[in-house]
């Protein structure tokens, strides 16, 4: 949640950088940030939840706030709920509920975190009528007839995305995803995890593909909402290749977002439309939006929050590759990347994977995978092998970790629902196509009765 900005303006291009570069921490204060989405209906008839009513997303935040959740307001009304713990409960475009859960040390303390979650909110659903389901793709409603949130921030979006691409309206409200945030101690370090993660983001999309369904029917491909990413806006998605190229580093991520036209400024409560404006010009004080005016530190976070790139960079690393999905596989990805970005051994194992592929690859994976998921060929090989392998680095980095609960058990049992999958070569979306076509017999509202949470 953006906030007034009364600190000093931005003296330079280097204060940016040296921004990034305060998100360095020794090894041993890393943490574990995970987010999830899930699509909230009423289990009368599936359709998304107003805004208002009796049964509504106000309604729900309301109820939630009884496990000392303190609500956020905007125009006077709750658009999201937070907790000291750095915690919050958002909603996205359409009514996407999403925890922002808070850096914990362990998968252990981040699960219980999602199931705590996942229980007060099925105790507020079961009082209101409403159901929660993790998809990465709204599979029934068009978008057409999807509602939209009282917040200011997207009524900017909502204008802007459709001058720049075809489906970043789709994007807004009918997608969910699953991401974990990760932290790094150097700039060397963050390069190097940077580049492993965006190039095995298509591995992660393709194991967790689970979005096959669009306005009630196939789309024709595994992870649609994977898909809606390919024409959002060139200016601030896709695979990123300067990454991969010599000299990168916190510099000319900076450059980059420096790049990135502008979404909007928040000052006094409000969001001043700034869409398609340059941060550039706003660090001249020739911001036609507020003439004569200096960001703040403030300032830049919030823009930071605009871009939507596989991997995106701020004070810390957001893996945003994978669908949205049931409770065990929200687990699953930060037990995956922490795996393989948190264990020295693992990630030299993974960059030696990686660090030969080719742009023209990436580009590749990052357009089929969505389509064809584990199937997808690459080299001598497929997409479902090269996931096996990661799973296997995955799986020693934890065990090097070595992080237990208290029944004695490490972290490498959250990456079973993943080898599962893997070793099946069965995705999550191929299961519900599989239902569909059959015991369904073409009607989609049964995915709401059989995989709600």
């Amino acid at each position: 949640m953006p906030t007034n900005n009364k600190a000093a303006p931005i003296d330079g291009k280097d204060s940016l950088i040296a921004y990034m570069a305060s998100g360095c921490k020794p090894p041993e204060e890393w943490l574990i940030g995970t987010e999830h989405e899930k699509f909230a209906y009423l289990i009368d008839d599936c359709s998304p939840l107003p805004y208002e009513g009796k049964n509504g997303i106000h309604a729900l935040l309301d109820g939630l706030a009884r496990f000392n959740w303190q609500p956020v307001l905007e125009n006077g009304k709750p658009i999201a709920l937070t907790k000291p713990d750095g915690s919050s409960i958002t909603l996205e475009p359409a009514g996407q509920v999403e925890l922002s859960g808070a850096a914990l040390k362990t998968i252990h303390q981040t699960c219980s975190e999602v199931a705590e979650h996942l229980k007060q909110v099925k105790e507020v659903a079961k009082e209101l009528g409403i159901g929660f389901i993790g998809l990465g793709y709204q599979p029934k409603t068009p978008r057409s007839e999807l509602p939209w949130m009282p917040k200011d921030r997207y009524g900017i979006m909502r204008e802007y995305m459709p001058k720049v691409g075809s489906m970043g309206l789709d994007m807004m409200q009918s997608t969910c995803t699953v991401q974990v945030n990760l932290d790094f101690d150097s700039e060397e370090t963050m390069v190097q995890m940077f580049r492993v993660s965006l190039a095995l983001q298509p591995i992660a999309t393709a194991l967790w593909a689970n979005s096959p369904f669009k306005n009630g029917k196939p789309s024709g491909f595994l992870s649609y909402r994977s898909h809606v990413w390919t024409d959002t806006d060139p200016d601030r998605c896709g695979t990123l290749p300067f990454v991969f190229e010599d000299g990168f580093g916190f510099e000319r991520y900076v450059d980059y977002m420096l790049d990135v036209p502008m979404y909007f400024v928040y000052r006094d409560g409000t969001y001043i439309d700034a869409s398609g404006q340059s941060f550039r010009d706003f660090m001249d004080g020739k911001l036609p939006a507020l003439p004569g005016e200096m960001p703040t530190i403030k300032d830049w976070e919030d823009h930071l929050t605009t871009v939507f790139p596989e991997v995106r960079l701020k004070k810390f690393l957001e893996m945003r590759g994978a669908d949205g999905g049931p409770w065990n596989r929200l687990c699953a990805l930060p037990a995956f990347w922490t795996g393989l970005l948190y264990d020295d051994n693992a990630r030299n194992a993974a960059w030696e994977l990686v660090k030969n592929w080719t742009a023209e690859e990436h580009a590749m994976l990052r357009s089929e995978v969505p389509k064809l998921a584990l199937e997808t060929p690459f080299r001598s090989t497929t997409v479902g092998d090269i996931a096996l392998d990661v799973l296997d680095m995955a799986h020693d980095g934890l065990l090097r970790r070595d992080k237990s609960d208290g029944l004695g058990l490490d972290e490498t049992h959250f990456l079973n629902p993943l080898f599962k999958i893997a070793e099946s070569g069965l995705t999550p979306a191929e299961e519900l196509l599989r239902a569909y076509e059959r015991r369904w017999q073409g009607n989609i509202d049964m995915v709401f009765k059989e995989y709600a949470y």
